[in-house]
């Protein structure tokens, strides 16, 4: 089978987005996160479109930083997972990358690092909450000292925290985590960086010097029963794919692995060319949104790892060959995820290498 499906990545938009975002940060600087791949838009392909008005990237891993070195990008990168041998703090300072520090067992490695590679900016991640990565803000002056001391890290140390909740507006932990971190930084010099995606649009107290975003740049909200679009953001990823086959059932007539869906009534059902095999949600359930010629084809049946089937009763002049929208114009990402039982981050950054990557301005 000739695979149809594709993936647009809107150019345009991911210039709108960090327009959006810069205008809701006020005098913060803007740290756009593209680790996971540019949550599955492309590495490159984002960075190159935003090289000109992002202050800094921000990565997971080292070889992500090597990537934007190669190709040209000069800002300042974050390696938010910070050095994981001590190895890594040479490269980091070759390539100028900036380390998160969030445990006790990478200050001797930046303590034995050689200041000649020249100095290493850091981060002083502190767990406010999240209770994942990060030193316990009582530690935070301490461990700023230590890293001070230290030859080769340069003494503009930043600080840094992560939200576990900021999702939520009216929630009370992430109120609780900005006040831990206000206070276990108080009088210390160096920028702070607090507000990921979800914070920038519902904490402004926690704007501070930096902003860090990822969905937003990308147009994704994980606000529940809100997309992107609902902020003024716009998506920039539609799938598509084509239908490939139509079948008129009868009453009775199940579809699928296992049977999963039994037809009402006598019903046409299409076949799309898209499956898990290409990044599509197997989790997906029956009643899942799917645009035919951007008319609503819910999904009925199983996913298969190649092809999923949809019911074309309120699309009578559907044709082979015509256009699936999985998600994009006219249905969010986040309406897709929510089905699934996931959220829009996880689709995107799912698409396989089988799927077209194809790029437009708009």
């Amino acid at each position: 089978m000739s695979r149809t499906t594709v993936a647009t990545i809107h150019l345009g938009a991911l210039r709108h987005n960090l327009a959006r975002v810069r205008a809701m940060a006020g005098t913060a600087k803007v740290m756009a996160v593209v680790k996971a791949d540019a949550y599955g838009h492309g590495l490159e392909r984002v960075a190159r479109a935003l090289d000109a008005d992002a202050e800094a990237f921000a990565v997971a891993a080292i070889a992500d930083g090597l990537r934007l070195r190669a190709a040209g990008h000069r800002q300042r990168i974050v390696v938010l997972s910070g050095p994981d041998t001590p190895f890594d703090i040479a490269e980091m300072q070759r390539l100028r990358l900036e380390a998160l520090i969030h445990h006790d067992v990478q200050l001797p490695w930046l303590a034995a690092a050689d200041p000649a590679r020249g100095p290493l900016r850091v981060w002083l991640k502190i767990d406010t909450g999240m209770h994942r990565l990060g030193f316990a803000p009582e530690r935070a002056r301490e461990v700023h000292a230590a890293l001070l001391a230290m030859p080769a890290v340069d003494r503009d140390i930043g600080f840094m925290t992560h939200f576990a909740s900021s999702e939520e507006f009216e929630g009370r932990e992430t109120a609780l985590q900005i006040a831990r971190f206000k206070d276990a930084t108080a009088d210390l010099p160096g920028d702070r960086a607090l507000s990921n995606s979800a914070a920038l649009l519902g904490w402004p107290d926690a704007r501070a010097d930096w902003v860090r975003t990822g969905g937003l740049l990308y147009g994704l909200s994980v606000v529940e029963g809100r997309s992107g679009i609902d902020f003024g953001f716009r998506p920039a990823m539609s799938l598509a794919t084509r239908l490939v086959a139509i079948n008129h059932l009868v009453k009775g007539e199940r579809v699928g692995y296992n049977g999963t869906y039994e037809c009402p009534e006598d019903m046409p059902v299409g076949v799309a060319a898209i499956g898990y095999g290409d990044g599509y949600p197997r989790s997906a359930v029956a009643g899942t949104p799917v645009l035919v010629n951007d008319r609503l084809a819910p999904l009925v049946g199983r996913v298969s790892m190649d092809l999923i089937t949809l019911d074309l009763r309120d699309v009578p002049n559907a044709r082979v060959g015509d256009k699936v929208t999985l998600w994009g114009e006219g249905l969010p990402v986040e309406t897709v995820a929510a089905s699934a039982g996931t959220i829009s981050y996880d689709l995107t950054c799912g698409m396989t290498r089988r799927v077209l990557f194809v790029e437009d301005e708009n």
